[in-house]
């Protein structure tokens, strides 16, 4: 279904049946008005400016549980303007400045963070003392892979705690460095993707759990070894 043109509000939907359409949360399907162009996602400080310009259109596409910006329409002068002031700010020598300060206050908080988290690591897998070095490795080997920003893992939310967040970042390394996960054909039945997990779960705190009490040769025929030596 068609609307008519809705150019003075601000909305938030998603991408339509065709390709300068919205398709908002009630099902009405909006057309894009006329003179106005989708501003890509990526610059936050481009897109606030021309929120603040005037109306705009929000399309977001969700996938999953997560919703994922698709950009923002608006008048097409109101996103030139907004490009073209975003530029000025961004040549003076007063914005580098402040930029150059954020970034190192960043690269701080990060390098805190990967320290706090390769302990946290270390913490849960508490490995009995002659395979201590095993410990730092594979704890080395998952904070490097769940750590980056932007990784998308479980390491950069903040709603569970850091220790939680640390053990589901190694049971998910293990998921697919010491098993077959990967290449796994699952059906696909509810649910069942879950279970197989739990499964998976279940083996490799079993195969930790060898670590942790000392058991002699532990790393003999080990799929963990293995991961860790490639």
């Amino acid at each position: 279904m068609t609307m008519a043109d809705r150019s003075t509000e601000t909305l938030t939907g998603s991408p339509g049946p065709t390709e300068r359409t919205v398709r908002l949360s009630s099902g009405e399907v909006c057309n894009v008005p006329s003179g106005w162009e989708l501003l890509p996602p990526g610059d936050a400080g481009v897109t606030r400016r021309v929120k603040a310009a005037g109306p705009t259109w929000t399309v977001k596409e969700k996938k999953g549980r997560r919703e994922f910006s698709q950009g923002l329409w608006a008048d097409a002068k109101q996103i030139a303007d907004a490009k073209a002031s975003m530029e000025a700010t961004r040549s003076t020598a007063g914005y580098a400045k402040k930029q150059a300060a954020a970034k190192k206050r960043r690269d701080e908080k990060q390098g805190e963070y990967v320290e706090d988290f390769f302990q946290a690591v270390c913490d849960f897998l508490e490995f009995a003392p002659e395979y201590s070095a095993v410990a730092k490795h594979l704890a080395k080997a998952v904070t490097e892979h769940a750590t980056p920003v932007g990784s998308g893992t479980v390491a950069r939310t903040e709603r569970i705690p850091i220790e939680r967040r640390a053990e589901s970042a190694v049971i998910a390394w293990m998921r697919h460095q010491t098993t077959a996960y990967d290449n796994m054909k699952i059906e696909r039945v509810k649910g069942r993707r879950r279970e197989v997990r739990r499964e998976l779960a279940a083996k490799s705190r079993e195969l930790l759990q060898n670590y942790r009490s000392g058991e002699e040769n532990a790393m003999v025929g080990c799929p963990l070894a293995k991961a860790l030596r490639g």
